[in-house]
């Protein structure tokens, strides 16, 4: 498992009984996690000194609870600033797993012979990868369908001192934008992707990883260049094993550009009782 173990504005303070509480910055939140299935003793003291608690609905959905918790805060992942708020369905606009994936692409951008990599991220969120690539030396371009996400992307650019990198912002169905680019002829030297299990498109698409997720990454092979540095494909969803990833990954760039596709699961330790917490799956190529 690939963990991401080198936060010190984030933590997993404990988790149990389909619950993990955990510390954002000075902020102390509790929200649900499917992957909690175990029941161990809540002795750490902040399961009774909550700032945020998202309570899950038996009808679907749920809502928060709110004890002197700010409408705005933000942390900082290696010089990265990232600005955070509660918002439905118990999200605060980061997945800081994900800074495991982070990290192994910002050195192999950082290392590549190359200086004016063109990076593509799709459905792109808040754009914690989108910084970090930047402020490893590439040029992004952003994509994603909501518009609000790429507004709250371009704050967190502004906040980590990224206001002037080369970034292109677009609000786009992410699978529309890649088929222009292929018209367009345009190539890129690495991809970053984070589909989600279920969305919609801005003019109702349906996207469902299932279905959609290789087809998907075979229409990207498309755009990009001939010799690229990279490929990551992220997944929430519990049904595409790492395994999956790997032969999906393998058939479309690993058989035309070679180079090596590994995947594991990802994860974020927990510090009362060292487990760690599964969250997700990622595949990743490199040349």
């Amino acid at each position: 498992m690939w963990i991401a173990d080198d936060w010190k504005d984030y933590e997993i303070l404990d988790c149990s009984e389909g619950e993990k509480l955990e510390r954002w910055g000075k902020y102390i939140l509790l929200r649900p996690d499917p992957q909690v299935l175990w029941s161990t003793p809540k002795k750490n003291s902040n399961w009774k000194h909550l700032n945020g608690h998202y309570h899950r609905s038996n009808k679907g959905g749920g809502e928060w609870e709110f004890f002197d918790l700010p409408k705005q805060w933000s942390i900082n992942y290696k010089g990265l600033t990232f600005n955070l708020k509660p918002f439905s369905f118990k999200h605060t606009g980061l997945f800081p797993e994900q800074a495991v994936n982070w990290d192994w692409f910002s050195e192999l951008i950082r290392k590549s012979p190359k200086k004016d990599l063109k990076i593509l991220n799709l459905f792109a969120y808040t754009g914690g990868a989108t910084c970090a690539a930047a402020k490893a030396g590439a040029a992004v371009t952003h994509v994603d369908a909501s518009k609000g996400m790429v507004t709250w992307a371009k704050e967190n650019a502004a906040s980590s001192g990224l206001g002037d990198a080369p970034i292109r912002w677009i609000v786009d169905d992410c699978v529309k934008f890649v088929e222009r680019e292929i018209r367009r002829g345009n190539k890129y030297d690495a991809i970053i992707m984070d589909p989600p299990s279920y969305g919609r498109g801005p003019k109702g698409e349906i996207w469902k990883i299932e279905e959609k997720i290789h087809p998907f990454i075979k229409l990207c092979s498309q755009v990009l260049c001939d010799k690229p540095l990279f490929f990551l494909v992220n997944s929430y969803t519990t049904g595409l094993q790492p395994a999956v990833l790997t032969y999906m990954i393998q058939t479309e760039i690993g058989s035309r550009f070679g180079g090596t596709v590994i995947s594991d699961e990802i994860g974020l330790p927990c510090t009362e009782s060292g487990l760690i917490l599964p969250c997700g799956a990622s595949g990743r190529w490199q040349q």
